[in-house]
């Protein structure tokens, strides 16, 4: 048998957030992954009983304690969900988040459980926040947000034996990841082809850089409509998630060549921006260029002429990320581990070339 790796010495723990041996020492040292350890420590039934006996003995020699709130959370004793409050800003329209928070307090409450607010104003800063959370309070698991690639806080997470969902699914392919997410593709395609059934055959799209794979995502649900429909696909701009940006982006493919006659955009915030540009312009939104946004912010309905937006079924993604922090606060498997939720196009004057039907309220499609 060969020789087994050194026991972690004070060089070698890295940086271990509780001062001692961490998991990840104990899977070192064993040569096991961070989950193998975890799951001899709390679902021993899904590791071979050889492995198992191997990690306990480890746990044992390099005397391993897990989190204390780790060990609070199996026990169900604080029902504490801790979510992270992002920072306002003042050029976005959508409240997403906040509207989030709102639904993910009452699917809480509703189930018994309580939530509590992080802060971090900087993401480097987040799982700094998280650490001091489980150092002082008996907080019993973390619901994240904004999942990107390679994304260090399901590292930390799963490392400190902490249960957690995040809204937003693994851009990694992480099938053992609980997560629950909005289709923006498929909404994207909804919303460009609710303008192409108004006649439109230049669709252009104003999205998100390619480096956010949300806005990669997006711009897929465009681009793939368009071709499907034999329509052109190279009429795009690719910016931040600001006012001006959508602004300015609107005016250089209205400037263009053959220029659009609707612009797709990934959210409300570049809408606006949008709409401003066909303002300046004496353009109308709806008759002269159609114009849909992203996440149905309260001033998608309030502006004139009302924004056609896609609208997030938060209330959904709130319950089923109880449900599955509640199945693994009972050490279960999540009933549904990945969630997969279309959003609902609602239609208003911004992408019609006439009037809304009759009452003149707004008209909401599903993908």
């Amino acid at each position: 048998m060969p020789d087994q790796p050194a026991a972690p010495g004070p060089s070698s723990r890295g940086p271990a957030p509780h001062g001692h041996v961490t998991l990840s020492d104990v899977a070192r040292y064993v040569g096991v992954s961070a989950q193998s350890v975890s799951n001899a420590l709390n679902n021993p039934q899904r590791v071979a009983p050889e492995t198992r006996d191997r990690i306990l003995a480890a746990v044992r020699d390099l005397d391993y304690r897990p989190n204390r709130s780790a060990r609070a959370l199996r026990n169900q004793s604080s029902r504490l969900i801790a979510v992270k409050v992002e920072p306002s800003r003042d050029d976005r329209a959508a409240l997403l988040l906040d509207q989030f928070l709102h639904a993910l307090a009452e699917s809480a409450a509703g189930a018994g459980c309580h939530l509590i607010l992080c802060q971090a104003d900087d993401p480097a800063d987040e799982i700094k926040a998280y650490r001091e959370l489980l150092h002082t309070t008996s907080v019993d698991a973390f619901i994240l947000t904004s999942t990107h690639r390679d994304d260090d806080r399901v590292g930390a997470l799963r490392e400190w034996g902490v249960p957690f969902a995040t809204f937003g699914r693994s851009w990694d392919g992480d099938d053992e990841l609980a997560w629950v997410d909005v289709d923006g593709r498929a909404g994207i395609a909804a919303a460009t082809g609710h303008v192409a059934a108004q006649g439109h055959t230049r669709i252009g799209f104003v999205g998100w850089p390619l480096s956010s794979e949300v806005g990669r995502d997006r711009r897929t649900g465009w681009q793939e409509t368009c071709e499907s429909l034999g329509l052109d696909a190279g009429r795009h701009a690719e910016v931040v998630d600001d006012f001006d940006q959508g602004r300015r982006a609107a005016h250089a493919l209205l400037d263009a060549p053959d220029a659009a006659t609707a612009l797709v955009c990934s959210s409300d915030t570049l809408a606006l921006g949008v709409l401003r540009a066909l303002s300046e312009r004496g353009l109308r939104a709806g008759p002269d260029i159609a114009v849909t946004g992203f996440d149905n912010s309260p001033a998608a309905a309030l502006t004139t002429p009302g924004l056609t937006s896609l609208r997030q079924p938060l209330e959904q993604v709130a319950q089923d990320l109880v449900t599955a922090v509640e199945d693994l606060l009972g050490d279960a498997s999540p009933r549904r581990r990945h969630t997969l939720l279309d959003p609902e196009l609602v239609v208003r004057e911004s992408s019609l070339r006439g009037p809304l039907p009759v009452g003149g309220h707004p008209q909401k499609e599903n993908p």
